[in-house]
């Protein structure tokens, strides 16, 4: 210690009772800081949650706060994506990226708590989401400062074990997984050891909550989802909270092999990054959604809110979930979302999640109008006319520009005539 412990005032440090965070907080003490520590629970898989405050104190935190945040995550950012049917380049379930703006608000809750000066977290200088705790920080509480340890110090992993050591701070002792996971409610990311080369497939001990594919039941599994406005409230009639309906899925889907994800994806700090992803009720979820809005949207709102849907999902990923433009994405989908109330019929085998149904008291889908059968109502004398209106741009344009269009310069021409 240099003397100056506490004269900078608290600081509120994003815990996970890991290596990085535990060395953090004699480094913070040592620059001057009285050390509050903050832990999330987010859904994540951990045996020790309970611990954690405990070692916290143990390690020289001044307070340990640890907060239940599994509904508010489901709630204010889960359903949300959810209604947005928002997924990263057409692939990512922003299951880590969901996690990350509501411990940004958990960090500045606990500081205005606390009257803390600034808040500090683990990451290091080459992740992302560096940026996306730090910019939804800054969006909730701009005079906060950001303290980022392990990004500053530029210690190894070596070096931060002989600094525990040094410091008394108890750490794991087993042997480190080469992987970097991050896990929650929603899915959990795997990246780093054998992945790091696309050409690798994904080792089985990359994954851990989903059955392999091959090895999945060889009997389907067929589960009804309930929506209302857009959300699911239940799952084979059975009404269930958000947080115990997609642990209900996670689990159903996960054993048949549904929710893997193996993405070389675009970074938000400029380079490119293979990353595994298991979100298995999340996959349900979204593909479900997707196809009840088939039949209660209309189409121009489809094609439009396709293009808000990328968005948001870009918005997430990029730390710009607190952001005017995401307000203003929100309300154009919770709009949407009025009429998206029905039951979808879904398939889970062998990593598939496939939609055999769905019904709405809202749906526009009109079986007089599909049908080709009996009970056709649709009025076929009226399609001339709708055609000539349709195509008469079209007409107009090659009159005035005509071009050569129908000729087949490398066609054999085999013509049969009567009587050759």
């Amino acid at each position: 210690m240099n003397g100056n412990e506490g004269k900078k005032g608290k600081v509120v440090l994003a815990y996970s009772g890991g290596l990085d965070t535990s060395v953090a907080i004699p480094w913070l003490k040592e620059q001057g800081y009285d050390v509050v520590t903050m832990t999330a629970d987010v859904g994540q898989q951990a045996d020790n949650m309970d611990e954690i405050n405990e070692k916290a104190i143990k390690t020289g935190a001044l307070t340990a706060h640890m907060l239940d945040l599994r509904k508010d995550m489901v709630e204010n950012f889960i359903w949300p994506g959810l209604k947005s049917n928002a997924l990263y380049e057409g692939v990512y379930p922003l299951n880590s990226a969901y996690s990350r703006p509501i411990i940004a608000q958990a960090l500045v809750y606990v500081a205005h708590l606390e009257s803390a000066v600034a808040i500090a977290h683990g990451c290091t200088g080459k992740g992302q989401d560096q940026v996306r705790i730090e910019i939804c920080a800054n969006a909730l509480d701009p005079a906060l400062e950001v303290i980022a340890p392990v990004r500053d110090w530029h210690m190894t992993r070596e070096e931060e074990m002989a600094y525990a050591e040094e410091h008394n701070v108890p750490v794991p002792t087993t042997r480190k997984s080469p992987y970097s996971l991050d896990d929650n409610l929603w899915g959990r990311s795997c990246e780093c050891g054998a992945l790091e080369d696309p050409w690798n497939k994904p080792p089985k001990d990359a994954y851990g909550l989903t059955a392999d594919p091959l090895d999945a039941p060889d009997k389907p599994a067929v589960t009804e989802i309930t929506f209302k406005k857009g959300i699911p409230v239940a799952v084979d009639g059975e009404f269930m909270e958000g947080v115990e309906l997609i642990g209900a899925l996670n689990k159903l889907a996960g054993s048949h092999g549904v929710g893997r994800i193996d993405l070389v994806e675009n970074r938000l700090v400029g380079f490119k990054s293979r990353e595994v992803y298991e979100c298995p009720g999340a996959v349900v979820l979204i593909t479900a959604h997707k196809a009840l809005e088939t039949i209660t949207l209309a189409k121009d709102v489809m094609r439009v809110k396709a293009d808000m849907e990328k968005k948001f999902a870009e918005l997430t990923y990029e730390g710009y979930w607190f952001s005017p433009l995401m307000d203003a994405i929100q309300a154009f989908v919770d709009n949407t979302q009025e009429v998206v109330s029905g039951t979808v019929r879904v398939q889970l085998y062998k990593g598939q999640a496939v939609v055999e149904g769905m019904k709405s008291e809202n749906a526009i889908y009109r079986y007089d109008l599909a049908t080709y059968s009996d009970g056709d109502s649709f009025d076929h004398s009226a399609a001339v006319g709708f055609i000539n209106v349709w195509g008469l741009p079209i007409k107009t344009w090659t009159r005035t520009h005509p071009k050569e269009r129908v000729s087949f310069k490398s066609a054999a021409d085999k013509k049969l005539t009567a009587g050759s």
